[in-house]
């Protein structure tokens, strides 16, 4: 593979990711969204050489749900049988893109899932969804919560007063 540009490039470039498209992700016969590949050919600040898979659905980003049914899988959270998907012995949808479908439509269970994937990885839980203060769609969607607002000193809110005006 050769990267245009010169030598330069590669030198002084911290992070290199090599992204491809390895599929496509169809609803009938319009394409919705791409199944993508990252790997990292080059890091200076962590290790190199990982890999990544998922699927970007145009005017959406990143599937989310497709990723907690792929990790929960990896993690044995999700069962899988030939095409069928299940959690806790009830069967979510046959086929990938109909258990992300189950998942988009079940916010709780969704949550539920993301929760255990994330318990089995050591990586810290999202906040209950009872608990979220108010937020926008996306955040809400994303499971974010936004940080609260900061005090700052009188000179901050000098600054501010003088950018607004």
């Amino acid at each position: 593979e050769t990267t245009t540009g010169g030598n330069a490039l590669k030198f002084y470039a911290s992070v290199r990711l090599d992204i491809r498209r390895i599929g496509s992700i169809k609803k009938g016969d319009e394409v919705i969204g791409n199944e993508t590949r990252v790997k990292v050919v080059k890091n200076k600040v962590s290790p190199p050489f990982k890999t990544a898979e998922f699927d970007i659905l145009f005017g959406e980003g990143i599937s989310r749900h497709g990723e907690i049914i792929d990790m929960g899988v990896a993690q044995r959270i999700v069962e899988k049988s030939g095409a069928w998907y299940a959690y806790n012995g009830e069967k979510i949808g046959q086929g990938r893109d109909n258990a992300r479908e189950f998942l988009r439509e079940n916010a709780e269970l969704a949550y539920e899932i993301e929760n255990k994937v994330r318990e089995s990885l050591g990586v810290a839980q999202l906040a209950p969804q009872a608990q979220m203060p108010a937020a926008s769609a996306d955040e809400a969607a994303d499971g974010v919560v936004p940080a609260p607002a900061a005090k700052g000193k009188k000179s901050d809110q000098k600054v501010d007063g003088a950018l607004a005006a």
